[in-house]
């Protein structure tokens, strides 16, 4: 396990970023990997919508980690999980779960039902989160300052992610951070960062800004209900589905 999130962690360098395009089943881990991407991460919103419930912690966390043990035993590459914001779980509990099913890293949002949380309360749990895990775990440090529509919310991720890596964070994410923000972001946070790759946006940007991973979340998923909704509206139509 310390292995995987050696491996995993070694990928992230700045300019020359990790690539995640989110997978949510063992077919799509399939998919990706054979593709030849070094690591799989999962998307919390698209597992949550293939079991049939909400994201931000709708799916029972049994569910969640069951799904994301299937990616992982598809895989041969390291496996980064989308663990949301902990599912209630103690920090002791949560790395337990995460390790008994193989993972090498996690995502930790500091939203918990809907409220940002206080950055310091957020630190100490990803503190407690890096005490128990060492190094066997990757941990990706979600500021949901641009999703929360803070103010100055480009001041307040880096505010946040220098706590969180201090407290032990290998990466922050400043989710859904527009193209323009990221290079300040970048500058600010004193590690590495996780960018999106949003429709319009340049990996060669993101890459020259001097971003170290980049996310799709749900993305793919939903490229592939589209693929699917295709498919069927030629079948009800008796039009060949195939061309």
């Amino acid at each position: 396990m310390t292995e995987n999130a050696a491996r995993l962690r070694d990928l992230h360098r700045p300019g020359d970023p990790l690539l995640l395009p989110n997978v949510w089943d063992a077919g799509s881990a399939t998919i990706v990997q054979e593709a030849g991407f070094p690591a799989l991460a999962t998307a919390s919103a698209a597992i949550a919508a293939m079991l049939g419930y909400p994201d931000h912690e709708g799916a029972p966390a049994e569910e969640m980690f069951a799904a994301a043990g299937r990616v992982i035993r598809a895989a041969t590459v390291p496996v980064t999980v989308d663990a949301e914001a902990g599912y209630g779980l103690r920090p002791a509990e949560l790395v337990e779960r995460l390790l008994a099913i193989g993972a090498a890293g996690c995502n930790l949002e500091d939203t918990y039902a809907g409220e940002l949380a206080a950055p310091e309360k957020q630190a100490e749990y990803i503190a407690a989160v890096r005490a128990a895990a060492g190094d066997a775990l990757v941990i990706n440090a979600r500021a949901d300052t641009f999703v929360a529509q803070v103010a100055d919310p480009v001041e307040a991720a880096i505010a946040r992610g220098r706590l969180y890596l201090e407290a032990g964070a290998d990466c922050v994410y400043p989710i859904m951070a527009p193209p323009d923000a990221v290079r300040a972001l970048v500058k600010g946070i004193p590690g590495p960062v996780n960018a999106n790759d949003f429709p319009g946006t340049s990996l060669k940007e993101l890459a020259e800004m001097g971003v170290a991973r980049v996310s799709y979340g749900p993305m793919a998923y939903l490229h592939t209900l589209d693929a699917l909704k295709g498919f069927a509206d030629h079948v009800l139509a008796k039009e060949d589905p195939y061309a």
